[in-house]
């Protein structure tokens, strides 16, 4: 079947559409890839000289972007409260970036499906789903689609600056794998997808399907046997306060990022994802129960399919790979590096927002609105960043507040999330003033630099000292992760689906449905009451206007996290009200757990328990070995029928404690070897060698945590270790006894009378003295949007550089075709080190800020020329009756007379009514009409 279907493919090329384009006249018949190929070289428009490969891309692309144009039009249409599914999808809105490899791989899936049901339906078969399309196809489509640009390797720098800092994207960090980590990769398998057609669809997607003999549960009723409970039935922590969970939270938002589709419609019939209760791409919604109260809004919960790596969810080899099994993978649109990318971003782009352009020390942007007692909080975002944060009660508009702005965009979620946000923008500011003012003589982007260094050794520390150990305990951490042994190249730190996808949202488990804020004693706060998590969310008005930073750090640290009890997993807060902003609407995070686990395809329980080295489980009393609460365990069987169908989300996380520990074996296994892998296989792990020097290694392991919230509240006392739940005053210290660095040891000595330690910079990007290999080298770079034209590197001496530095060009981003900037709906208007997309009134930017999207209005030109016209109709009925009055007033002058009535004038008729008068008038003057007193309103009109 595979050959014949290769055959027909390539026939298909020539067959499916007539080929007309002049330069392949003489070619035919062509193979499917030849056709396509030669088209290539100038940009595909899918008209009927098009190649049928073509064609069926260009329609693909089409069928795409309708439905990602109506999902705009369609958020941009809605002014009231968002809804909650809205607000889910905003927090998953990939940086541009992934949106456009989302995109990408969209449209190569589509093309894919398209051109298989063509050449099956010409073949008259169904269409099985391992048969591959030939390789040269395979290729030819990902180039159209503009998959392949993200498909291949990076291009890393051959600079001196290249072993001494990392780059944004996390891409280069391994020599030999560049992709390894990087931002925009696919997340790694550590076992095979299990889809239940092998390639894309999801377990549960066909609801016939079995499994060991019995249908995958519905989610939404896994939640309300198992997991909910009610917001009172919640146990705390007795020894881990909310700030474990916090942090918990705060890192995963480092290390990893699915983004959803681009599209909340169906690509295939344009169905609203927001409507259907039926499975269509990228539609799969959570199935309510029959029986569940409350359903009015209709029998599923929205839910939207994760995006798909480009070039995934295909069966068939490209470029020369050996295997056709190439089943869907999502992507990581983070880097997968603990590097404070939540404070500096993974992109080039949002990087550049961030910083502070016009600062000499390497800051980053503040808000320039508020302040907190004189420190920063995090800038707002700006237009036309999409935004669902809720402004202040009272406040005009029921929607639309500006969101806060850091490296990650959920920091506004949550208040206790902006807080953890908020302290390290300070302390990289607090970093890198102190660092230039130790050394003046370097330049703003080695202050930044250096300061980001830091920074990123502190997260590395505090996660892998302070954070992990707790969450594993001492023998599983020892077991799992051990001491650090040096970078190993061999290690691959990319952040592993099940880890992303289930083990690490062990910490939804911990999430206490109260956001607690404390007085200056640690006592409950007067006039700051705890608020339901309900009530917290994308609420940036709350940190702002109630109290700031310090009331809610003041609870994280004095306050418990959640205890994760296997009978009260998670609150009402989350499975009943996340992201519910008005008085309707409903969202499950446990039920989009469990479907995003099924959604990207994770074998079961069993499966990774296994992978993991322990025990399968096959009947009740296995399970009741993992799961020692009986009830919890029966309910679980009664469910699933096998623990091999178990949600590993779910079976990992009913599993109970390992000692002095907050998971169980399998995710305390999962959580372990991905924590390995980030610390092993990094270049720039802070202990690895060369990284710091020894005296600076010395300093930072110093640090904590609760020096960096000294360094950056008004909190004068703080818990020696923060993520111990501490009870004020006894358990607190001093923040003058708490120990931090001593920046003495990043100082440089500045030799006298050499040029090379003061080199001039360039515009529009900036220069760094670097050694390599017992050399000094000049290493010139330009700022995002500007492009380096000259030597990169240049060879130093005391005298100076031996070349002309070079300059630092504007890219034009508006003549890349691949991919354009803009979608053709816009257009593009290059500016200096950027570009903006541009739109004809009435039509806006959407969400992406590339496309334009009806506004649903009239256009601004048209309301002025109603304005005008209705003006000039105006004017002109005024005209046409002064003339009609003048003309009837000169023509009857002799008429208008005052007689002595008894008081009752008189009125010529037509002139209107006559107005009542004690008093006679003079007679009316020449051309002065408007004075007769028998039609006085009429003719006071006329003048």
């Amino acid at each position: 079947m595979v050959p014949m279907m290769m055959m027909t493919a390539r026939r298909l090329a020539s067959r499916i559409l007539p080929i007309r384009h002049p330069h392949l006249e003489a070619a035919q018949p062509l193979t499917m890839c030849a056709c396509a190929l030669r088209l290539s070289a100038g940009p595909p428009t899918g008209r009927d000289g098009d190649s049928p490969l073509i064609s069926v891309v260009e329609e693909s692309r089409r069928m795409v972007d309708s439905a990602i144009y109506h999902t705009m039009r369609r958020d941009l249409s809605k002014r009231e409260i968002p809804s909650p599914s809205r607000l889910l999808s905003f927090s998953k809105l990939p940086e541009p970036t992934s949106r456009a490899i989302s995109r990408a791989a969209e449209i190569m899936e589509a093309s894919v499906r398209a051109l298989k049901t063509r050449v099956y339906g010409k073949l008259g078969r169904s269409q099985p789903p391992t048969d591959v399309l030939p390789e040269d196809v395979l290729n030819t489509i990902a180039n159209v689609s503009g998959c392949l640009p993200y498909m291949l390797p990076p291009r890393c720098p051959n600079t001196c600056l290249a072993s001494k800092y990392r780059l944004i994207t996390g891409a280069c960090n391994n020599r030999d794998h560049p992709r390894w980590g990087a931002a925009n990769t696919a997340l790694a398998r550590w076992l095979p997808p299990a889809y239940e057609d092998g390639i894309s669809e999801p377990r549960g997607w066909n609801p016939h399907f079995l499994y060991n003999g019995f249908p995958l549960p519905p989610v939404r009723e896994v939640t309300r046997q198992v997991i909910q409970v009610p917001n009172e039935a919640v146990t705390e922590d007795d020894q881990y306060s909310d700030l474990l969970m916090v942090w918990g939270q705060y890192i995963d938002h480092d290390i990893a990022f699915t983004p959803q589709s681009t599209s909340k419609a169906a690509f295939g019939g344009g169905a609203d994802c927001q409507l259907t209760c039926e499975n269509q791409n990228p539609c799969f919604p959570i199935q309510l129960p029959a029986n569940a109260s409350g359903t009015a809004g209709g029998a599923c919960l929205p839910f939207y399919r994760s995006s798909a790596a480009c070039g995934t969810g295909i069966h068939g080899a490209f470029f020369g790979n050996v295997t056709s099994a190439n089943p869907r993978q999502q992507m990581n649109g983070l880097t997968s590096f603990l590097d404070a990318s939540t404070v500096y971003g993974s992109s080039p782009a949002l990087e550049k927002q961030l910083r502070n352009w016009t600062s000499a020390e390497g800051l980053l942007r503040v808000n320039t609105r508020h302040w907190d007692a004189g420190r920063a909080y995090l800038p707002f975002t700006r237009p036309p960043a999409p935004t669902a944060c809720m402004p202040e009660p009272g406040t005009r508009g029921t929607a639309g507040a500006p969101c806060f702005l850091a490296g990650d965009g959920r920091a506004s979620e949550v208040p206790a999330l902006t807080a953890v946000h908020t302290l390290w923008l300070r302390e990289h500011n607090r970093l890198a003033s102190a660092l230039k003012a130790l050394n003046a003589h370097w330049s703003a982007d080695t202050a930044y630099q250096e300061a980001r260094k830091v920074v990123g050794a502190l997260h590395q520390i505090i996660t892998m000292r302070d954070y992990v150990p707790k969450v594993l305990g001492p023998e599983a951490f020892q077991q799992h992760v051990g001491p650090y042994e040096g970078y190993d190249p061999a290690v691959d730190p990319t952040v592993s689906n099940v880890f992303s996808t289930a083990a690490f949202r062990f910490g939804h488990a911990t999430v206490h449905p109260l956001v607690r804020r404390l007085d200056a004693r640690f006592q409950e706060h007067p006039a700051l009451p705890p608020l339901r998590l309900q009530d917290a969310f994308f609420s940036p008005w709350r940190l702002l206007k109630e109290g700031g930073v310090d009331p809610l750090v003041r609870g994280l640290l004095a306050r418990p996290a959640k205890l994760q009890v296997q009978d009260q997993l998670m609150n009402e807060e989350l499975t009943e009200r996340l992201f519910v902003l008005g008085s309707s609407g409903r969202l499950d995070l446990a039920s989009i757990n469990l479907q995003r686990g099924r959604d990207h395809g994770l074998p079961g329980y069993n499966a990774w328990r296994e992978f993991c080295g322990l025990p399968r489980l096959e009947t009740r009393a296995d399970l009741r070995s993992a799961i020692t609460n009986a009830s919890i365990a029966g309910r679980i069987m009664d469910l699933y029928g096998h623990p091999d169908n178990i949600d590993v989300w779910l079976g990992g996380l009913a599993e109970t404690f390992l000692p002095q520990a907050r998971t169980g074996p399998l995710f305390a296994c999962l959580i372990g070897k991905q924590m390995k892998a980030l610390r092993d296989g990094d270049r720039f792990w802070w202990e690895s060698s060369g990284v710091f020097t020894e005296a600076q290694r010395r300093e930072l392991v110093r640090h904590s945590l609760s020096r960096v919230i000294c360094d950056n509240t008004g909190l004068p006392s703080v818990p020696a270790d923060t993520f111990q739940i501490g009870r004020f005053p006894q358990d607190f210290e001093s923040c003058e006894n708490i120990p931090g660095l001593n920046l003495d040891m990043w100082r440089e000595a500045l030799p006298q009378g050499d040029a090379c330690s003061l080199p001039d910079g360039v515009d529009d990007g900036d220069v760094t003295l670097c050694g390599e290999s017992g050399r000094r080298v000049l290493v010139f770079f330009c700022h995002h949007g500007f492009q380096l034209q000259g030597q990169e590197q240049v060879a130093c001496s005391p005298r100076g550089a031996d070349l002309r530095p070079p300059v630092c060009r504007d890219i034009n981003e508006c003549e890349d075709v691949t991919p354009p900037p803009c979608h053709p709906s816009a257009r593009c208007r290059n500016t200096k080190g950027s570009f903006r997309c541009e739109c004809t009134d009435p039509y806006v930017l959407g969400e992406d800020g590339a496309t334009c999207v009806d506004s649903g209005r009239l256009p601004k030109a048209s309301l002025v020329s109603i304005a005008l016209g209705a003006l000039l109709v105006g004017g002109l009925a005024g005209l046409t009756w002064t003339v009609i009055c003048r003309w009837t007033h000169t023509g009857r002058k002799a008429s208008l007379h005052i007689a002595d009535t008894g008081g009752r004038g008189t009125c010529q008729p037509g002139r209107g009514t006559r107005r009542d008068t004690s008093v006679s008038q003079p007679s009316a003057p020449a051309g002065r009409a408007g004075q007769d007193p028998a039609c006085g309103s009429q003719i006071l009109l006329c003048q």
